[in-house]
């Protein structure tokens, strides 16, 4: 993060770009790719199982990820690879699952956090 913050209050662009990004962290199954691509890059089916869903649902969401610009693709002959493109946004999902453990007592204000995020420098931060 940032040590001041860039702008006062957010403008109408920022405050859209942070609502589209909560809204594609709204799903279960999103924050458990995205985790799993913050650990390395994948492939739809290697994220299938790591995730417990059809490789067609992860590759719908995949779809959407990339859109958002939270997730690269590469190609590989007729396999794609994905990896998550956004340090930002991993830091916001280790502190949100974070936040469940402690909601859930898996946790408490004791405990280290289990979530971590990622310190490659793979990621850009934008």
């Amino acid at each position: 993060m940032h040590e001041q913050p860039v702008h006062p209050a957010p403008d109408d662009e920022h405050a859209r770009i942070a609502a589209e990004t909560f809204r594609m962290l709204s799903d279960a199954t999103r924050v458990k790719i995205l985790w799993a691509l913050f650990q390395g890059e994948s492939s739809v089916n290697s994220l299938a199982n790591l995730v417990g869903a059809a490789p067609t649902a992860v590759s719908q969401h995949l779809s959407k990820l990339r859109l958002a610009g939270l997730v690269d693709s590469r190609r590989e002959g007729t396999f794609a690879y994905y990896s998550a493109s956004d340090a930002h946004v991993n830091r916001l999902l280790a502190e949100a699952l974070s936040h469940a453990e402690h909601i859930t007592g898996a946790a408490t204000a004791q405990s280290s956090h289990g979530y971590r995020a990622a310190g490659r420098a793979s990621q850009r931060s934008r």
